[in-house]
């Protein structure tokens, strides 16, 4: 059974996961570490857990989704898994990170293309990889069958789809690739994104959409 740690990293509020078994076995999904301090928290919970990380995987590569998996790559030596449509985003990401007063270390190391449909293992426990479209030309979501969840990016949000209007987006396969996702799983999943939205109107904030 998969345990799912959340951290909210960089200036944009992106939620970072690690997702771990009873067998310590851990992946690593979208690591947004920016700063000095968030590498750390990341690494100190790693090591303090006793995980041991076997996959560095991306739903999308916009800028505050990647800025930590340079560091991923140095610290644990995991090649990146990204969609291959993800590939020109994340050689974009450095630009965007000027644009935005962030600027970072691209990855530069080995990648290794995620197959929608196919699965991903973390020791014993699978996901299921699916191809969600919209927000980002090659937007993916890690689906856990045994447990119903969905670690999903920013495809979708509490009351909301993520934002169609950067390059490479667009609403119809975004809302499409949302009911297709449902519609692909047995159960109703729970559905965790992968950036904070800002405050819901009672207060509290869009981490997680049922």
């Amino acid at each position: 059974m998969l345990t799912v740690k959340a951290f909210e990293f960089n200036p944009v509020q992106e939620n970072t996961y690690v997702l771990f078994n009873e067998k310590d076995a851990c992946c690593i999904i979208d690591p947004g570490c920016y700063f000095g301090n968030e590498r750390t928290a990341l690494q100190e919970f790693i090591e303090q857990q006793g995980l041991i990380p076997q996959l560095l995987l991306n739903t999308h590569c916009h800028l505050d989704h990647v800025f930590g998996n340079k560091f991923v790559y140095e610290t644990w030596g995991l090649p990146l898994h990204l969609h291959e449509k993800e590939q020109p985003v994340l050689a974009r990401a450095p630009e965007a990170g000027l644009l935005w007063g962030m600027p970072f270390e691209n990855y530069r190391a080995g990648l290794v293309y995620l197959t929608p449909g196919k699965q991903v293992a973390v020791g014993e426990d699978e996901l299921t990889i699916l191809f969600l479209p919209g927000h980002s030309p090659g937007s993916v979501g890690f689906y856990s069958k045994d447990q119903g969840f969905i670690i999903g990016g920013d495809v979708l949000f509490r009351g909301s789809i993520g934002r169609t209007d950067l390059p490479g987006e667009t609403t119809k396969p975004c809302c499409g690739a949302s009911a297709n996702s449902r519609g692909r799983c047995p159960t109703k999943p729970s559905f965790t994104p992968a950036t904070a939205s800002r405050p819901l109107s009672d207060g509290r904030r869009n981490t997680t959409l049922f």
